[in-house]
């Protein structure tokens, strides 16, 4: 199988298996709501058909000889494990050479001896949505009669660990534990977790952060890192500032100079922008009538893609932090600047302490990094 374009640049789908369907009813999810799209429809699960027509759309329009694939929800393993296994014998029979990659995310209360063992012998990633010690966790991410989900997360963690599962933490940080940053990391570590992800909870979800508090948050918890855990522990975001400051990519959309290389296509075939950005302006067509190709890499995304440089405002084109912040996630850019000017990232202060805090730490080791590849 050829690619579409050899020269386009590559881009990544989150695949909405259930949609919004989720077991639990975390009180800052920013998903739920996502079923008055489709009128309230109870049962959003993608078909078989419309999975053999992502899976192959989107292995014809990659450049790379690796593909990930990425399962998001709602809750994905609410689709019995049948599904994913059709989606490996489709992943085989249209990868025509090139080696695919799978990572799932969840969260973790429905994991199963049977899961584990799937999931192992496919080599799959799977991240597992939990924000910290059981007092902080429970403090958002509850079910929907507002009980403990804790032990059931740990529960799941254990059985990856049993059957020898990668696994990485996803963490969101939310008005109640941004006050412990240091239970939060410790935690993490005491539980054996190599890779987390830290994501603020932006407006207008329940449990927003303060930018002062996030800032504290990921000053402290750097602090805390960088004591014994620089190489054995990964930050999302020390990772990705760390490549700013060496001129590479990051690994973080949010902290890219440009957007719109990470879509969403729903449990219907449905294609929207973003993740973040899964409403009708945002909407760019269905797979059945146009391909990922052409959607991805329309008028319409690379306007959106843009949006990120061109809508910065004057205080974020001026500032020294630009290089690393890019502006965050567009999301969040509901504040004004000091002078009125709208476009600011709410989060702009909690960043630029963050930034000052770790800068001579960064400057070094990206000069250590550089000097080991001479």
């Amino acid at each position: 199988m050829k690619t579409i374009n050899p020269f386009a640049h590559p881009f990544y789908m989150m695949a909405k298996s259930v949609g919004s369907t989720c077991n639990l009813s975390c009180r800052y999810c920013y998903y739920l709501e996502k079923r008055k799209l489709y009128g309230g429809e109870k049962r959003m699960m993608m078909s078989d058909e419309v999975l053999e027509c992502f899976v192959r759309q989107y292995l014809e329009s990659q450049v790379n000889s690796e593909v990930l694939f990425t399962w998001h929800g709602g809750e994905p393993l609410l689709q019995p494990m049948s599904f994913y296994q059709k989606a490996l014998s489709f992943q085989r029979h249209y990868a025509q050479g090139r080696y695919v990659d799978n990572c799932l995310q969840t969260n973790g209360t429905l994991l199963t001896d049977d899961w584990c063992r799937f999931f192992h012998d496919n080599g799959w990633l799977i991240g597992i949505s939990i924000d910290g010690p059981e007092h902080l966790h429970d403090a958002y991410r509850c079910g929907r009669n507002g009980e403990s989900t804790f032990k059931k997360v740990m529960q799941g963690i254990e059985l990856l660990e049993k059957h020898g599962v990668m696994w990485n933490a996803l963490a969101t940080v939310n008005r109640c534990n941004v006050e412990e940053p240091e239970a939060v990391y410790r935690f993490f570590r005491h539980i054996g977790c190599k890779y987390i992800q830290f994501t603020p909870v932006g407006p207008p979800e329940e449990g927003q952060i303060e930018a002062v508090a996030w800032g504290h948050f990921l000053c402290r918890v750097f602090d805390e890192w960088g004591q014994a855990d620089v190489g054995d522990c990964y930050v999302n975001i020390f990772e990705a500032t760390l490549a700013n400051y060496m001129g590479v990519p990051p690994g973080m959309c949010a902290m890219s100079r440009m957007c719109g290389h990470v879509g969403a296509v729903e449990w219907n075939g449905d294609v929207y922008s973003c993740d973040h950005f899964v409403f009708p302006q945002y909407h760019l067509g269905n797979m059945a009538n146009q391909t990922l190709y052409e959607m991805m890499h329309g008028t319409r995304q690379q306007t959106f893609a843009r949006r990120k440089v061109e809508g910065l405002p004057g205080q974020c084109k001026a500032c020294e932090w630009l290089f690393t912040c890019f502006g965050e996630c567009p999301r969040n850019r509901c504040a004004r600047t000091v002078d009125g000017e709208e476009g600011l990232n709410c989060l702009c202060e909690g960043y630029r302490m963050y930034f000052s805090h770790v800068d001579s730490f960064m400057r070094q080791m990206a000069e250590n990094l550089k000097n080991e590849e001479l």
